[in-house]
């Protein structure tokens, strides 16, 4: 059936923040879907909060808002647009969710929206634990043993949670302990988990029936060691239904399947049990009236009996869809959104083949891995341990033709050192116990321990019977150990056959030099003198059944036939730029960096260059078939780089190599690549080196007469106490070259620095440490600027609203400053030049600077694309990354034209027509852009949520509006804080902190009807100053005391800034019941007083929306 033509507009729903279990995956299909809806002529409404992403580029849609997903605001949109359908399906939970509160608010019916791609009954009854059993026992298909507690609901409307676990104590005996606990409607296993004994059970019976938004959950009998499976479905509206992917958990059940190593194809099946599978997961689609586009699938099988239930599925398209997408070149996001508007699988073409339809199967002849990255050491008191809800911030993908060269690409890919197979000590090895001890333990580097087991003679069925891992993944494993071992023995092989057996093995030259002792360089060199040279094989869709019209490759060695191993590459003689991506999504280096990759991709591909992507991240746009010219899915290690260079130079000529917008993941190869000759586009590497090596920094300041706080660097501990005393404490302490403020902390005292020196970090003279002094109370700054050598354009001012001391990824920020003087503002932008012409930056520089009493000091300069760029690009209508690539192309500044002020006095109702991307704006803008960053602390139990130097969120939203306190407003909404509309605000205030601003926090709360609690100090400061407050003990002062008002839920909302060791130890058990609670919090004095502003402001009328173009 052609596409429908009685509709003419579709909103889209994005998934908002990128946060843990909902990351850019949904990104990556809501910009599928708006670039195929676009493509049909449809009119598409985006709404989405994130600025960090592609997808809310305004040309990616017609309408883009980038305001908060609340029903009532997405109500306010629809009333404005009118849109005839809604496609709530590319969005994860957050999407499904808000339309089917958009249609029990009568809001759909009203105006007239149709929801298309999956309608209310298809969503219920999959995402409805009760009815989604009930629809398996209709097909035969086995579920697992189960019961279903919902919690009652109160007079008042929300639900009893305590008489809900009652409920669930009351059902212990039907499943038995252990026990898997799953919450309705959430994702990434959120509120989950897994319980052994009834103390674990009541706790996590409770966290899911809070974290469900019908307040219900699943109680499965344990699966724990089953196989776990997802099959990746797509159908449409004539009953078309293929399997995209098969994809098999190399963990067995009880980790959650985004944290498990999972490879496609599925590979210890047998072909009846895939068979089976495979014509279950169709049924399970048609019955639940899934009728268009993708779904998911998720099955256990037992090794012991072979017994298969199917646990869930997932009406929409899922995480997992953006692997499967990437696994076989099949864009699944791009085909639901086609089928969504009335296609069948038979009328759309197969994008790589070009010859074949859409109805056409996937087959793969090459294994895809997938590991998942981590980011425990950022959570100190987290306990390391993987289970039903999802904790990983990334993942990386490989490819290879075997599962030995899969696996140990996909190691080398994820950026945290690894080669391979790498040793992993086990604490009081080679003790049998100790070893069983430590593979026993779900953690993510489990996969790893076994090798190590392995090399301390555990045999498989051992390692099988404490891991439950499949014999035949051990046996694979194994084989990679036991060539390692003779490695060992024999050194490196001098013949050309055997070498090429070790690289098809997946060996890389790292790997192999530490085995025998060499350095990588000559690993490669003495490689390429045997002639072992990678070849190049296309992701194809269809096992090389039709020839690939797409260039979208990955690296393989395979013996020669005939004399020439056959290389699928086939470079052209165009001029191309290489852009190295980030790799996985990590805190420190999220999806930011990849909306730079991307765009530099569009802007050069415009410019007439071939443009070429180089990553192995499979869950962002980057590594689309359509946004580069050539892809690579490859990791990014200089030899796999180095390889693909070889091959591109063949032919055409390399204009160079972008390194500055992958983050630091590409900056390590920088002076490596420069060395082989290979030419880096814009800003040097020097450059680059000289703005992170600190005594080289220090001398161009003092050169250009800037200030800094005053610092000292330490190459050993002994060092490190003689700066300290020096510089004097407070002080900030880091290691030289890192990211997202790793291993980054603020040092009260001596005892404080002791344990940082022997905990935190090594210092020697390779790797020193920097002291420097703690502007207590500063304000921070964030500038981003153009330049092309010559000129230097400033393109952002962003103000932090959290003081100097937290780390600026984590601070909400203002564009423009909302509070800073004209002055202040002209002699940063007058220093930022100044840097930026000292550097000889080309492209884009990211400079942080701290204003107190009026002096600027510079805290540090990065010559490269930052974080920022995306949310300063949204705020100002000026695609800035697009430019700086074209700058580090060779082009002049002066040919992006200055946009002209905007005129003076422009008030709300002002409507103001969107710049052009390719122009350069005044900062200064006439409306607020407020970034706020979204944390995980509830995904990590125990662990203390006071922001610090240390980043630790995953995304961030934007608000913007009018004026700062609505822009602020919205940002906090979008963040998916509740605002409270009255109760009791506590209030309990450093020394520091007992300013005007703060006073004035407190007047506006009693204004607006909260009765205010405060600690003895605060109390006495308010009392003086004429606001009424009602005294409330500290924690340690004895019972009753503000710890437990918060258990009583007589606070709503808490203002909590603290100084010094004790008084953060004291006051974290406030932090800890505020997190599960759900109370908004801030722990700073400037987000308390923006707070106290913005709820203010939401008294003064209706929230209003605005899309980006104006």
């Amino acid at each position: 059936m052609p596409k429908r033509t009685d509709i003419k507009s579709i909103m889209i729903i994005g998934a908002g923040p990128i946060i843990i279990g909902q990351a850019c995956e949904f990104d990556y299909s809501g910009a599928q879907a708006c670039k195929a809806l676009k493509e049909e002529g449809y009119r598409v409404i985006l709404v989405n909060s994130n600025p960090a992403t592609i997808m809310t580029d305004p040309q990616m849609a017609d309408a883009t808002y980038i305001e908060p997903i609340t029903p009532d605001i997405v109500a306010s949109i629809i009333e404005k647009e009118r849109p005839d359908a809604l496609l709530p399906t590319m969005g994860g939970q957050t999407g499904l969710n808000t339309a089917l509160a958009l249609d029990d608010m009568g809001i759909l019916a009203k105006f007239g929206v149709e929801l298309i791609g999956a309608d209310r009954k298809a969503i219920e009854m999959a995402e409805d634990r009760k009815l989604f059993r009930e629809a398996m026992d209709r097909l035969g298909i086995e579920n697992p043993r189960a019961t279903i507690v919902t919690s009652p609901k109160l007079p008042n409307g929300k639900f009893d949670i305590k008489a809900g676990v009652q409920l669930a104590l009351d059902a212990i005996e039907v499943v038995g302990l252990p026990a898997i606990i799953r919450p309705a409607f959430t994702m990434g296993g959120t509120g989950g988990g897994i319980a052994y004994n009834r103390e674990d059970y009541l706790k996590i019976c409770e966290s899911g029936l809070d974290a469900s938004p019908v307040s219900q959950i699943l109680i499965d009998e344990s699966l724990l060691g089953w196989k776990e499976f997802e099959m990746e479905v797509v159908r449409d509206k004539a009953d078309n239904a293929i399997i995209i992917c098969a994809i098999e958990n190399v963990d067995p059940m009880g980790v959650h399947t985004g944290d498990s190593i999972t490879v496609a194809p599925a590979l210890t099946l047998t072909d009846k049990e895939y068979q089976m599978m495979r014509t279950h997961s169709i049924n399970v689609l048609r019955e639940i009236g899934v009728e268009t586009g993708g779904s998911n699938v998720q099955w256990a099988v037992n090794p012991a009996d072979g017994r298969m239930v199917v646990i869930e599925m997932n009406p929409r398209v899922s995480r997992s869809s953006a692997l499967a997408s990437k696994a076989t070149g099949f864009p699944i996001a791009k085909i639901a959104a086609k089928l969504a508007v009335g296609y069948t699988l038979d009328e759309l073409d197969n994008d790589i083949t070009k010859v074949t339809p859409a109805s056409f199967e996937p087959t793969i002849d090459y294994v895809v891995t997938k590991i998942p990255r981590f980011a425990f050491e950022k959570f100190p008191g987290a306990k390391v341990e993987l289970t039903t809800a999802m904790k990983s911030v990334g993942e990386a993908m490989a490819v290879g033709r075997t599962i030995h060269e899969s696996l140990q690409k996909a190691l080398a890919s994820l950026e945290t050192g690894l080669t391979g197979f790498d040793e992993i000590a086990i604490p009081g090895a080679p003790e049998k116990t100790a070893i069983i001890k430590a593979i026993s333990a779900r953690t993510p580097d489990r996969m790893r321990l076994c090798a190590q087991a392995m090399r301390h003679g555990l045999d498989d069925a051992e390692i099988n019977a404490a891991t439950d891992f499949d014999p035949w993944f051990l046996a694979r494993i194994r084989e990679i150990v036991d060539i390692e071992a003779d490695i060992r023995e024999s050194g490196l092989p001098v013949t050309e056959n055997a070498l090429r057996r070790l690289k098809m093995y997946g060996f890389t030259d790292a790997r192999l030099a530490i085995l025998t002792g060499r350095d990588e360089g000559q690993i490669r060199r003495a490689r390429l003198r045997l002639g072992v040279k990678a070849v190049f094989k296309r992701i194809d869709t269809c096992a090389a059944e039709f020839e690939a019209q797409t260039p979208y490759m990955y690296s393989t060695y395979e013996t020669p036939v005939q004399g020439e191993a056959e290389c699928e590459a086939r470079p052209t003689n165009r001029k191309k730029v290489v852009i190295l991506g980030g790799g996985p999504n990590r805190i420190g280096q999220g999806i930011e960096f990849d909306y730079c990759c991307c765009h530099a991709c569009y802007a050069l591909t415009a410019a007439g260059y071939e443009t070429i992507m180089i990553n192995c991240n499979p869950e962002t746009v980057s590594t689309d078939y359509d946004t580069s010219d050539r892809l690579y899915f490859e990791p990014l290690t200089l030899e796999h780089v180095l390889e693909i260079l070889r091959v591109e130079r063949e032919n055409g000529t390399l204009h160079g190599v972008i390194v500055q917008f992958g983050g630091q993941t590409p900056l390590k190869l920088a002076n490596a690549l420069e060395a082989e000759g290979i030419p880096i586009l814009g800003t040097s590497p020097d450059a680059i080196d000289l703005a992170e090596d600190r005594e080289r920094f220090q001398k161009l300041l003092h050169k250009l007469k800037l200030k800094q706080p005053y610092n000292g660097i330490a190459s050993s501990p002994e060092q490190a106490f003689v700066i300290a005393k020096d510089v004097g404490y407070p002080l900030v302490i880091r290691p030289s070259y890192v990211l997202g403020g790793r291993a980054m902390e603020i040092i009260r005292d001596d005892a404080q620095l002791t344990r940082y020196i022997t905990e935190a970090v090594v210092v020697s003279g390779d790797s020193p440490v920097l002291l420097d002094s703690y502007l207590s109370g500063a304000v921070e700054v964030d500038v981003d600027a153009l330049s092309d050598g010559k000129n230097v354009h400033v393109a952002g001012i962003m103000q932090h609203i959290e003081e100097a001391g937290v780390h600026s990824g984590d601070s909400a920020c203002s564009l423009p400053p909302y509070s800073l003087s004209r002055d202040l503002i002209d002699e940063m932008t007058r220093q930022t030049k100044l840097m930026a012409l000292g550097l000889n930056v080309v492209g884009l520089m990211n400079v942080q600077f701290a204003i107190k009493d009026g002096e600027i000091y510079v805290l540090e300069v990065n010559p490269r694309a930052s974080r920022t760029v995306p949310f300063v690009a949204k705020a100002t209508d000026s695609a800035i990354a697009s430019i700086a690539a074209r700058l580090m192309a060779g082009e002049p500044l002066s040919n992006f034209p200055l946009r002209a002020p905007y005129p003076e006095n422009t008030d709300a109702d002002t409507v103001l027509p969107m710049g052009d991307p390719m122009t350069l704006a005044d900062p200064n803008m006439p409306w607020f852009s407020v970034k706020e960053a979204v944390l995980p602390f509830a995904r990590f139990p125990g662990v203390d949520t006071l922001l610090g130097p240390e980043m630790r969120s995953t995304g961030e939203v934007m608000g913007w509006d009018r004026n700062f306190p609505r822009a602020f407003l919205k940002a906090q909404l979008g963040a998916g804080h509740v605002i409270p509309t009255g109760g009791k605000v506590f209030f309990s205030i450093k020394d520091m902190d007992k300013t005007p601003d703060m006073l004035e926090a407190a007047r506006i709360m009693t204004e607006l009807g909260f009765s205010v609690v405060a600690t003895r100090g605060t109390a006495a400061f308010f009392h003086d100053n004429g606001i009424a407050a009602e005294i409330v003990k500290k924690v340690y002062e004895g019972q009753p005391n503000v710890v437990d008002m918060l258990k009583n839920d007589e606070i709503t909302l808490i203002f909590n800034t603290t100084e010094g060791a004790q008084a953060v130890e004291d006051s974290r058990e406030i932090r800890s019941v505020a997190l599960y609670d759900r109370i908004v919090y801030f722990t700073t004095a400037a987000g308390s007083h923006a707070m106290a502003l913005a709820m203010r402001n939401a008294r003064e009328g209706a929230i209003g929306v605005r899309s980006l173009q104006g």
